[in-house]
């Protein structure tokens, strides 16, 4: 089995080798690694769970680092042992390139050679499963040193930052910058506010300040409080109600039937009394 490829990489060539040569990191970008260790200067051992189709297994392997030209290049070759699935031996040609401060190229060539069980699933199923591993790899190693390069730059450069002639730039404004003792602050045009009239927005104002004052205790505008207690609770005032007004019974009297003042009617009563009594009883 070959396989080449290149990758670009968000973090500076040193950065780089050193996480191609730091255990934590390896272990964080091998997919199905279970655990990496230092074996002497520069190699490792490793375990590591890989599927590959319808079979699966663990390989423990050992991996020896050559021709190092820190931090261009090296040789990694090494083999690993999967029990009754197989076995896989070879090596890897690596290269670093710088293309800017921030940014590397990382090129590599493969060649490995498996046999037992696992050569039996055919070499088009090995290549797109090697391939899919190498891109998972990579996806995670440059995720893990682009991160462990942002966070000190990031810190740096917020504690770089000056002013004229080298002193410390002023403090950014806050969200809401703070106003002159009794100023008031106009509502903005094109807001729902703004776009009220002089008297609607005085309107407005006074019933909230109406509602305010009653909360706070207050005496309301335009009204006199009236003192209200109830047990457990604070005393509210609300405005005194007027006095109430004795009903007469002669209010419910009309003062007129038909068009004619009443006492017209009692008059024609008790004149028909009269003359009811004249000609019956006379």
């Amino acid at each position: 089995m070959e396989m080449t490829g290149e990758r670009s990489i968000g973090a500076p060539r040193q950065v780089v080798w050193e996480g191609l040569n730091d255990p934590e990191v390896l272990r964080a970008s091998i997919p199905g690694c279970e655990s990496i260790e230092r074996d002497g200067e520069n190699g490792f051992q490793a375990r590591v769970a890989i599927k590959i189709g319808p079979m699966s297994a663990r390989f423990n392997g050992k991996v020896k680092l050559e021709n190092l030209n820190p931090p261009a290049s090296y040789t990694i070759s090494g083999e690993g042992n999967g029990g009754a699935m197989g076995f896989a031996k070879g090596g890897a040609d690596v290269s670093l390139e710088e293309q800017g401060p921030q940014s590397t190229l990382l090129r590599y060539g493969v060649k490995a050679q498996v046999g037992g069980k696992m050569a039996q699933l055919g070499a088009r199923l090995i290549d797109s499963t090697s391939k899919q591993m190498a891109d998972q790899f990579f996806n995670r190693f440059a995720a893990i040193v682009a991160t462990d390069t942002a966070g000190p730059e990031a810190a740096n450069g917020a504690a770089d930052v000056k002013g004229p002639a080298g002193q410390p730039a002023a403090p950014r404004p806050s969200a809401e910058p703070e106003l002159p003792e009794g100023t008031v602050p106009t509502p903005a045009p094109g807001t729902e506010i703004g776009n009220s009239s002089t008297t609607e927005r005085l309107g407005a104002a006074t019933l909230i300040g109406v509602g305010l004052a009653e909360h706070a205790g207050e005496t309301p505008p335009g009204g006199r409080p009236a003192s209200v207690t109830t047990p457990g609770a604070p005393a509210r005032h609300r405005p005194a109600l007027p006095p109430a007004q004795p009903v007469s019974i002669f209010a419910l009297v009309p003062s007129e039937i038909m068009g004619l003042p009443i006492v017209f009617w009692i008059g024609s009563a008790a004149f028909a009394v009269i003359l009811f009594l004249l000609f019956v009883l006379g």
